[in-house]
């Protein structure tokens, strides 16, 4: 597992990139990994990847996956490094 940020000034927004060589995830499941209690572990709850998005949503930031079945995943949270409130 790799893990690194970058700085991009032109968005003002920090980039904080997950990776692994793992296994990947199957394009079929893709747009099922970040709702609740959807998981293809035997004893999973389908919960850790929803409380990231959520996280990620109430800083005001995105999640972008990348990944190829058999091969690797990645993912990019892009983060503003200041979140003003919009009251």
């Amino acid at each position: 597992m790799k893990i690194s940020t970058h700085y991009n000034k032109d968005k003002d927004k920090i980039q904080i990139i997950v990776e692994d060589n793992g296994i990947g995830i199957k394009q079929e499941h893709k747009d099922k990994i970040f709702k609740p209690f959807f998981t293809t572990k035997q004893k999973g709850t389908g919960l850790g990847l929803p409380m990231v998005y959520k996280i990620v949503f109430l800083h005001k930031g995105t999640i972008n996956l990348i990944s190829e079945y058999g091969k690797y995943t990645k993912f990019i949270i892009e983060l503003p490094l200041e979140v003003k409130d919009d009251v």
